[in-house]
């Protein structure tokens, strides 16, 4: 399957779970023959009961109704929570669920990352929010901040056809209605849209591929969003190089991390990218999840791709590019808020002092984050499965391994 942008789509910015929630929940609500859905996390809190409501009400209604969870962003969902799932015909399915070794689970990495949702061919949504309560205000203080997209259009058969792809049963019903649907309509809306997304195969590099795109191209101003920042050698280059040719380059990054290793590492790029005119900036109120980026007036992205080893080597990750003058502004105006009201502009003042050692710290902490991957590498390699549950004649829902070899 290739990229290809297409035209005719609108695309509807949905800030946190405020916005997200309802919007999915109605979509899935209206399905009239197929649900997809691609998590990292489903939490049995209050918006993962939510979700297991209404994806049973759906596949009670004769909606087939898919779920691929991941096997350590969500740990194997209670009996009590699943088994009613099952027995009303939802496939659900866990990516590489490995078994625990002294009590610590062995599924570190090669993670399924993605957030997609697809309903009837004729809505998507793409993002970087997972089905918990974290995302909503309600939560307190640890609320994330994270953005998704519902969009309608041509450009959801693209997702729809790919997530469907990376499924490990290839004979699915055919819906004869296909191609009819409002997604095809020619004027949904004015914006350009392309779906990529980054796997182990063909697609390792697709989603950096265009961030350094972007950078290269840009002319006015670049806004980059990024929950966990640290790239690569390439993409650290072309931020500095656009700055140095007169682009504002702005980076937004967390203040307020959930994890602290996470700051540790943003921080040593600090002075590096400073001395070439980036812009840095550290989100205060709450933690920053969002992975979304703006250039010029016209291009921007939202998905669920860190900029960091793990989303850009490893991990399986999904994002939406976009080409639309409002869009742009909508998701512009927004950052520039939480830039300008809820952040810390950092400057070479906020520095630890220059020193042989903080210097020879920065450099091993750096190239160790950056090669951590290739470490990865050596160890023991396995072929990730995908175990779809199937209950057992007690009521207990139990696991059935199948190879997956397309991710």
């Amino acid at each position: 399957m290739k990229n290809r942008w297409r035209q005719g789509n609108h695309i509807q910015l949905l800030e946190n779970g405020e916005a997200f929630f309802p919007a999915v929940f109605d979509a899935i609500a209206s399905a009239r023959t197929q649900v997809l859905l691609e998590t990292f996390i489903w939490f049995e809190d209050s918006v993962g009961w939510r979700l297991r409501h209404t994806l049973l009400a759906a596949a009670r209604r004769g909606v087939r109704v898919e779920c691929l969870l991941d096997g350590y962003g969500t740990p194997e969902l209670s009996a009590h929570f699943i088994d009613e799932l099952v027995a009303a015909g939802v496939i659900v399915r866990y990516y590489d669920p490995r078994p625990r070794l002294f009590g610590m689970r062995t599924n570190l990495f090669r993670r399924m990352h993605r957030k997609t949702v697809v309903v009837d061919e004729r809505v998507a949504f793409v993002g970087g929010l997972n089905f918990s309560d974290e995302h909503m205000a309600s939560y307190g203080t640890d609320a994330k901040q994270d953005y998704a997209v519902m969009v309608t259009g041509p450009v959801v058969e693209d997702i729809r056809s790919y997530v469907e792809s990376t499924l490990p049963e290839p004979e699915r019903p055919f819906y004869g209605w296909r191609g009819h649907g409002p997604s095809h309509e020619p004027h949904a809306g004015e914006a350009q849209a392309l779906f990529i997304w980054r796997d182990n195969g063909q697609h390792r590099d697709d989603i950096e591929r265009y961030y350094l795109k972007m950078l290269a191209g840009a002319r006015r101003d670049v806004t980059i969003a990024n929950a966990y920042f640290f790239p690569g050698y390439r993409l650290l280059h072309a931020m500095r190089n656009a700055a140095r040719r007169g682009v504002q380059v702005r980076l937004l990054v967390q203040g307020q991390p959930d994890m602290p290793i996470v700051q540790v590492g943003s921080r040593l790029l600090y002075r590096y990218l400073l001395k070439a005119g980036v812009q840095i900036f550290e989100y205060q109120t709450r933690a920053l999840h969002g992975k979304v980026a703006v250039m010029d007036q016209h291009w921007a992205t939202v998905g669920s791709s860190n900029l960091d080893p793990l989303s850009l080597s490893l991990n399986l990750e999904a994002n939406l590019m976009i080409h639309d003058s409002d869009f742009n502004q909508e998701l512009r105006d927004n950052l520039d808020a939480l830039i300008e009201h809820q952040s810390k502009r950092v400057d070479e003042n906020m520095l630890p002092r220059r020193s042989w050692w903080n210097l020879a710290f920065s450099v091993l902490a750096f190239h160790f984050l950056r090669h951590f991957p290739a470490m990865v590498g050596w160890l023991p390699a396995h072929l990730p499965r995908v175990t779809r549950v199937k209950p057992q004649n007690n009521g207990q829902s139990t696991q059935s391994d199948r190879p997956e070899v397309k991710p």
